[in-house]
């Protein structure tokens, strides 16, 4: 039925809450107050909800929720709703999954009436036959009618509540109690009333009541005009004027007295959201709620007005109780001759702490006071906790907010099942924090409609009897679970445990915690470790209800002292007591120590005499003068776990205590709720008090503790990250998270596969590779090595998708109920963001909000640890690397506390003005996002993702300082993937409104290899600048750069091979050529001086942003397009991420982010498009590019090709057709060259995005087969980066051009073409020449210096790769662009180290620190830290200490950006591994060895891989001297192998000359080990000879120190067979007399 758009009038919202009966009825002041009528009742059960809910609520993933629960239950009541409104019923209640529904008439038409609800009947049964809900859950109900006499009962104070009394209720609950699944009964009454003529039926055996089976109307017979006709017997069934309307309810207009009487039957926390004009979706949710079914049995003798006295009684009081503690009466029911109360506690706004804890509590106040009213026979109470559908069920005009699911179903059947007690569910009792003996274990009994209730207790309440004992902590230990993560706070209790024992003074240790760090885990462990011969420790554990106890934490202490804690009866204690007070109180005073320990001494007149003061005082004092006579003999160690709870009484003792004697107190405790008390603030304040704020525990201890919970040697990477950001560091939080993920069953534990029996593939090397974690406390795995096992994931689940646990849930729950209404629909629109987000994109979303109200609501936020705040994201990522450590608080006073607290745990009071400054917000605990996240409704997540979306991609591009463009290039024209209509290069024109306008600086044009030729147009340039200065006319770029890089010998050679012509000879006599190469070098520090000094061309204020763009704009821009299943605009937005990271260094990240792309590259593999299969290609591009930064070089390989293919461009597998491309190539590139001059219409975005992914390729290809010995892989190498060059010219693009002629020189230095290289620098040097200087150009000539920089550096000409390295540094520098300039730093440190030009290595040195420190960048620290060990190893003095260097090492083993970056670990671990050899500490050279060992094989063409392997190499030198040390079999064939090793390092082309001096010099060094002194000559002349050539004095120092030992050495080569030891004896004394001379040295 359409009807309309209801009217947005708050009465109308309420009324839409409220049966008619209540709505028009009488609104009289009396309480109870009574209405008796008569009617016809329908009971609808409706089943099914129950098993949905319970399959939503235990549901893997986050977007299986309330959503599409409350559409499914909707979807069926509301169409029963619909038909009995239609059918002029009301509708009285909504019980969960069942509705009650009255037809209100005059007796007389109780008979027409009957048949009019049972026409009703039939059709609901008619719409839902056989329907079957999406979910595959059968939805079957069943009917129970009757009529009669009812009585309407109005109860309650504040709030008002009514109920339906009498037979004729009684009656339809009957019926529907007997009836089957899509059965309707008629009860026994209404049988008897209704027309049996039209009513066929079916007897039921033994019973009274009826089966309708149909009815069956006479021919004739209209029903329509009937049913009209009984309507108008109804007084608020909508007329013909309103004939769209289903109830005449949705029509009133505004009264506000009607609205006030109305209000009194709604619930708090429905009336907060209809004010707040909430949708009926928000107030849905699957929430974990505690349930309290409170039933009361009538003794059955009593009247009507009797019965509503006592339910007005009790509702009033259990609303009272109810109150106190925030929870809420959600229905009352009236049935079997009881009244039921269904309360609720966590409703939405009402979530507290420790919920279950006052659910329990206000369950045993209600049953007492209830057991005492005399009308009432028996009181029965259910408790059960768990997650529950909370929800608005019903229709627009007429719903209710309930309550479905198992737990309400549980709560329930207890309650009728164990009768007269108070009783709850086994989760109910291990989450309500209460000693076990506050309960009662029940025997099972089958419930039904409950499968598996598991264990039902009873809840006793406090029973003071059988306390003793129950307190004490366990003293013992598991072995096989050791205590992780609380080194720091172990060693300061055994600090204080020493400093107590040697002292006189008493000593207090006080740990403070939040709930979940693990404090009671310290505790049992310092209980453990306190136990000794010599003192005696005494350990309680207190509880919630310690704190209203008067002296209860002294009481349970001094019964452990005098041993009555063991006692199993109070005589037993009492003769233990007397015997041990006989001495220190009179016998006449010992009665006053009843009420303390349960005994039961005579009562005598001097003690009734005194009061309780005195009491009080001779007791403190009894118990004082006891310990101190035990301390005597003794030392005392008091340990109280959950120290929160010592009663005030218990303080004031506690503080004389440590005032007189010598004690060791021990604490644990949260955070104080409130101010402490005087007492308890002294003993924090004193002297001797230690202060311990319990942190969070490291990631490392994370892990280990997963893998000790799991029994695994290791787990997936995967899991470690998703239990690292889920959990922050807290122990209950990787507990819950890990027990949800074995819930699911997502799992799988098997046995491990050692590396060498896997294969390496890119999962096997990334994602799926274990970590083992073979550390102390997992050392019984290496006893069954073979029966090992590791943990991985299901295929195909997506854990940071996995809804929370209910546990945590509660949690955040807690938290966002105690805010008020806006702030929680920030932090809702801040989770739709994500985890981290902007204050400008939460401005955007916000609805209706101006700047002040979100700076104020954020504000509140940020001090309630809700959120943290940070004004740039660089503040952002230091934070997150900064675990929240413990620390020590120094308590002289509570201010210093909260000053230290503040600094440490940023629970930070941040004023409005400090969060204007703030950029940056993140949520301190992931739970609370995903949980926020949770409670949008599907189309407002839709639209609200959507404006992200559109706000966020106007700044999806590089930072400004590189250039805003695609890190892609021309990405965005492949596919178009924009919202918003501009074009992104409109946008950015917008955006920039201002451009570089630089001044033209004019070069000398291109010219063709041969006579130089002047452009006349051409005003002075550049070089005509430089050479004015010394009168030289002007002379073409060409030459100058000739005579920069060649000897007069070489240029001599090359003017007969052609390449030189004429205008040689004017610079050969009358240049020299280290003239010409100052000048050359000259040219850059002019560039530089132009650029500092040009105002046109602006420096940037900061450094490259890009990673800021990566993670505030692309991650969130990739995460909503996900979200909204727009997979190809989040594929897109995927590679650039992955392109971003891999310009950053960062390959893990690109790593995982490329495995985002790759799934969903999955899900498009059906699309054939043109747009598609590039995106394919740059995703192979990609995946090829990390492959190849972090040594997969098969799987790069691989990947390359398989882009090349798509980008028609198809590289060839066999020799033959590499001759042939080659020969193609070399046509390509003449025809390319011949072009250059003439001016061509360039290239599309397309093609050029085509040509740069194919530039990208090949340049990683040639690097590739450099790599293979294999003599035929350098015609593929020459190939790659011939076809490089060729796609660099065609896209016309100077920058790619240029990078390619530097590539191919390069490439031909290494292969031996001594010819080629030197023609394409030439080339791409002039290039420089003709751009006008702009930034684009000042980024061409830094990569220059750069690029020049490091092929000088390789190809051994130190000098020059100096020079190009500071001008290098000085435009990076300018730039501002951290990712280049630490690689230059790095390489210029080692040069100058090389040089022995330790001044000025030390002042680059100092630049890489103080970079390294401001941007704590974990690769720039690690060169630093290379470069230090070299310094020591090879330089004989230190910059930083040995150890300083190892802790880098060892504090960043985790560190996931370093382990993808094998070259760099590769050379820390073999310098760590050289320095233990020279030690001849061979156990810890072996960790590091073994470490640098499994890098070997993930070779990259880098000269950090290089040098690390170098220094590999030098390990297993040292190692082979080891070997001979001890005699080993074999010795001679690891000789010969490792010889061969360093003849095909020599050998191989991408092992530049720069480290042959030091391959030869090891080759000497295993030849003398081996006995081939002549080679060992051969070998040491060769590399004195490079090391002239080169300029390398470091190494020439030591080279030259071998040869003055090298007669040592001969004299020593006759006893390598006979005598090895004498050997190594004296290559020890050589090494060690090396350091010596080097030291001198310096």
């Amino acid at each position: 039925m359409n009807i309309g758009k209801l009217p947005d009038r708050t009465i109308v919202r309420i009324a839409a809450h409220l049966p008619d009966l209540i709505v028009y009825g009488d609104f009289t002041p009396e309480r109870p107050s009574t209405e008796y009528f008569d009617g016809v009742l329908m009971f609808v059960d409706i089943s099914g909800f129950t098993a949905m809910t319970e399959k939503f609520s235990t549901a893997m993933y986050m977007d299986r929720g309330a959503e599409q629960l409350v559409d499914i239950l909707n979807r069926h009541i509301s169409v029963i709703v619909e038909k009995v409104l239609i059918f002029g019923g009301d509708i009285l209640k909504f019980a969960g999954d069942a509705l009650l529904a009255l037809w209100k008439v005059e007796r007389k038409q109780l008979k027409n009436f009957i048949t009019v609800v049972v026409k009703c009947s039939l059709e609901i049964h008619g719409l839902l036959e056989n329907q079957e809900s999406e979910e595959g859950l059968d939805i079957r109900v069943k009917i129970g009618l009757s009529a009669g006499h009812i009585k309407k009962l109005v109860f309650g104070d504040e709030k008002s509540y009514f109920l339906v009394m009498g037979q004729t209720v009684e009656d339809v609950r009957f019926a529907q109690n007997i009836a089957q699944m899509n059965d309707i009964i008629l009860s026994p009454n209404c049988w008897q009333l209704c027309d049996r003529n039209l009513i066929e039926i079916e007897r039921i055996p033994d019973q009274r009541a009826v089966k309708v089976n149909f009815l069956k109307l006479p021919p004739a017979y209209n029903f329509d005009e009937f049913f009209m006709k009984c309507m108008t017997y109804m007084d608020y069934y909508p007329s013909s004027d309103h004939k769209n309307i289903l109830r005449l309810a949705s029509t009133l207009e505004s009264d506000p007295q009607l609205e006030l009487s109305l209000q009194k039957y709604i619930m708090r926390s429905i009336l907060k959201q209809i004010d707040d004009k909430q949708l009926r979706g928000y107030l849905s949710e699957l929430r974990p709620v505690t349930i309290v079914f409170v039933n009361l049995q009538f003794k059955g003798k009593e009247t009507a007005d009797d019965i509503s006295q006592v339910i007005q009684d009790s509702s009033v009081y259990i609303d009272s109780v109810l109150k106190n503690f925030k929870g809420q009466i959600n229905k009352v029911f009236m049935f079997d001759k009881g009244c039921s109360f269904l309360c609720v506690f966590g409703f939405p706004g009402e979530k507290v702490p420790n919920e279950i804890t006052h659910a329990l509590e206000s369950a045993v106040i209600i049953f007492d006071y209830c057991s005492q009213i005399f009308k009432i026979k028996i009181v029965s109470i259910g408790v059960a906790s768990g997650i529950v559908f909370c929800g608005i069920v019903g229709h627009s005009v007429r719903h209710e907010y309930t309550v479905i699911g198992q737990k309400v179903n549980i709560a329930a059947r207890m309650m009728m099942y164990y009768p007269g007690i108070v009783t709850c569910d086994s989760v109910t009792y291990n989450n309500s924090n209460l000693p076990s003996y506050f309960f009662k274990e029940l025997p099972k009994q089958h419930m039904k409609g409950v499968a598996e209730p598991g264990t039902v207790y009873q809840c006793l309440g406090l029973n003071e009897t059988v306390m003793f004992g129950m307190s004490s902590l366990s003293c013992s230990k598991c072995e096989d679970y050791p205590l992780l993560g609380r080194d720091k706070e172990i060693k300061l209790f055994l600090h204080n445990m020493k400093e107590f024992l040697l002292s006189k003074s008493s000593q207090v240790l006080m740990f403070e915690g939040l709930t979940g760090y693990g404090k009671s885990q310290l505790i049992s462990e310092l209980v453990y470790l306190a136990q000794a011969e010599e003192h005696r420790v005494i350990a309680i554990g207190l509880t919630k209800i310690s704190i209203h106890q008067h002296f209860y934490t002294i009481q349970l202490l001094m019964a452990s002292v005098l041993g009555l804690d063991t006692c199993r009866h109070y005589k037993e204690r009492q003769h233990n007591l007397e015997e041990k007070v006989k001495n220190c109180l009179d016998k006449e005073f010992y009665c006053i120590l009843n009420d303390i320990f349960h005994v039961q001494f005579p009562m005598t007149r001097e003690a009734c005499r005194m009061s309780g003061v005195n009491k009080q005082k001779e007791i403190e004092e009894l118990f004082m003068n006891i310990l101190r006579k035990i301390n005597k003999v003794e030392k005392l160690i008091f340990i109280i776990d959950e120290a929160q709870y010592i009663d005030i009484t218990s303080w004031e003792f506690l503080e004389n205590l440590i005032k007189k004697l010598n004690v060791f107190l021990i604490m644990s405790l949260s955070p104080f709720v409130d101010t402490p008390c005087k007492s308890a603030s002294a003993i924090m304040k004193n002297r001797n008090t230690t202060y311990v704020i319990i942190g969070e525990i490291s990631p490392k201890d994370i892990r280990s503790k997963v893998c000790l919970d799991l029994n695994v040697a290791s787990i997936p990477q995967e899991l470690e990250m998703y239990l690292l950001e889920g959990s922050c560091g807290i122990p209950l939080y990787c507990d819950e998270l890990l027990k949800n993920l074995e819930h699911h069953k997502v799992l799988i534990v098997h046995q491990y596969q050692p590396e060498e029996k896997s294969n390496v593939n890119w999962h096997a090397l990334f994602s799926k590779s274990h970590t083992m974690t073979m550390s102390s406390h997992l050392a019984h795995f290496s006893s069954h090595q073979d029966r090992i096992e590791v943990c991985d994931i299901e295929p195909g689940v997506r854990l940071k998708d996995m809804s929370p646990p209910s546990t945590l849930k509660e949690i955040s729950l807690v938290q966002l109920d105690s805010m008020s209404l806006s702030q929680q629909m920030l932090v809702r629109c801040a989770a739709i963001i994500g985890q981290t987000f902007s204050t400008t994109l939460l401005f955007e979303i916000l609805p209706c909000w101006n700047m002040k109200m979100m700076v104020e609501a954020l504000t509140t936020l940020v001090q309630s640890s809700i959120f943290y705040c940070f004004q740039s994201s660089k503040e952002l990522r230091l934070a997150t690397r900064r675990k929240g450590a413990t620390f020590e608080v120094h308590h002289r006073s509570l201010v210093l506390k909260a000053s230290s607290r503040t600094e440490s745990i940023r629970e930070i009071s941040v004023s409005e003005n400090e969060m204007t400054q703030c950029q940056i917000l993140r949520f301190c605990k992931p739970i609370m996002q995903k949980i926020a996240y949770e409670l949008w409704l599907k189309d407002q997540k839709i639209a609200l993702h959507v404006k992200c979306a559109r706000f966020l991609e106007e700044s999806a591009h590089k930072c400004e300082n590189c250039g805003s463009g695609d890190f892609i290039p021309f990405h965005h024209y492949v596919v178009d993937i924009r919202l918003n209509t501009l074009d992104l290069d409109a946008v950015k024109k917008m955006i920039h409104t201002h451009g570089i306008k630089s001044k033209t600086i004019l070069f000398l044009s291109k010219t063709k290899m041969g006579t130089p030729e002047i452009d006349s147009r051409m005003g002075w340039g550049l070089f005509d600048v430089i050479w004015s200065d010394k009168g030289r006319s002007r002379i073409q770029n060409r030459f100058c750069y000739i005579m920069m890089l060649c000897n007069r010998q070489e240029i001599l050679m090359l003017k007969t091979q052609g390449v030189i012509l004429s205008c040689y000879h004017y610079l050969f006599f009358f240049t020299s050529p280290e003239q010409i190469g100052e000048k050359i070098l000259y040219f850059f520090d002019v560039t530089l001086e132009k650029i500092t000094a040009a105002d046109e061309i602006h420096p940037p204020i900061e450094s490259c942003q890009c990673q800021e763009v990566l993670e505030s704009v692309l991650l969130p821009l990739a995460y909503h397009f996900t979200v909204l299943e727009e997979l190809d605009k989040a594929l897109y937005y995927y590679l650039e991420i992955v392109a971003g990271y891999i310009n950053l260094n960062d390959n893990y990240l690109a790593y995982i982010h490329l495995c985002e792309g790759e799934r969903l590259l999955k899900y498009l593999k059906h699309k054939k498009s043109w747009c598609h299969i590039l995106e394919s290609a740059i995703f192979f591009t990609l995946k090829g590019q990390v492959s190849f930064n972090v040594g997969q070089m098969t799987l790069a390989k691989k990947m390359m090709r398989k882009a090349l293919k798509l980008l028609k461009r198809v590289f060839p597998y066999s020799c033959i057709s590499v001759f042939l491309q080659t020969h193609v190539e070399k046509n390509k590139h003449d025809f390319h060259m011949s072009q250059m001059e003439q001016d061509l219409c360039p290239p599309g975005k397309k093609k050029l995005a085509q040509l740069y992914q194919q530039i990208s390729c090949l340049s990683s290809l040639w690097q590739i087969y450099s790599l293979d010995y294999a003599s035929h892989c350098k015609y593929f190498s020459h190939l790659a980066a011939m076809m490089q060059v060729n796609s660099a010219l065609e896209t016309q693009d100077t920058f790619q051009i240029i990078k390619a002629y530097l590539d191919y020189s390069l490439h031909s230095q290494l292969a031996g073409y001594h010819g080629l290289w030197f023609k394409y620098e030439v080339m791409a040097f002039e290039n420089i020449f003709n751009k006008p200087l702009n930034k684009e150009t000042i980024e061409i000539i830094a990569y220059v210096a750069e690029k020049l920089s490091y092929i000088k550096y390789i190809m051994g000409y130190l000098d020059l790769s100096i020079q190009l390295g500071f001008r290098a540094h000085g435009m990076w520098q300018f730039m501002k662009d951290p990712s280049r300039h630490y690689f230059v730093l790095q390489r210029l440190s080692v040069a100058l180290f090389m040089k022995n030009r330790y001044q000025k290595m030390v002042e680059v040195m100092n630049w890489m620190w103080s970079f390294a420190t401001i941007e704590e960048h974990a690769i720039s620290q690690g060169l630093f830290y290379l470069i230090c060990l070299d310094i020591l190893l090879y330089g004989g003095f230190i910059y930083r200490p040995f150890e300083e260097c190892l802790g880098f090492i060892n504090d960043q083993e985790d560190n996931k950006i370093l382990k993808f970056h094998s070259g760099l670990l590769l050379a820390l671990y073999s310098d760590v591994a050289i320095w233990f050899a020279r030690l001849e500490d061979w156990e810890n050279f072996q960790v590091f060895f073994n470490r640098a060992k499994k890098l070997v094989q993930r070779r990259t063409p880098s000269s950090l891989y290089c040098s690390g392997f170098n220094r590999f190499v030098e390990c297993q030198v040292l190692y082979l001297q080891k070997q001979i040390q001890d005699q080993m079999e074999n010795v001679k064939d690891i000789g010969v192998k490792l010889l061969k090793t360093l003849e095909d390092l020599v050998a191989q082309s991408s092992m530049g000359p720069i480290f042959h001096p030091r391959i030869y010099h090891l080759l000497a060094y295993v030849c003398i080990l081996m006995g081939h002194e002549d080679n060992c000559h051969i070998f040491l002349r060769t590399a004195l000879k490079i090391c002239e050539v080169q300029g390398n004095v470091l190494e020439k120092i030591w080279l030259n120190i071998s040869k003055v030992n090298n007669g040592n050495w001969e004299r020593e080569v006759g006893f390598v067979d006979s005598d090895l030891k004498g050997h190594f004896r004296c290559l020890l004394k050589i090494w060690t007399f090396q350091g010596v001379v080097i030291t001198g040295f310096n």
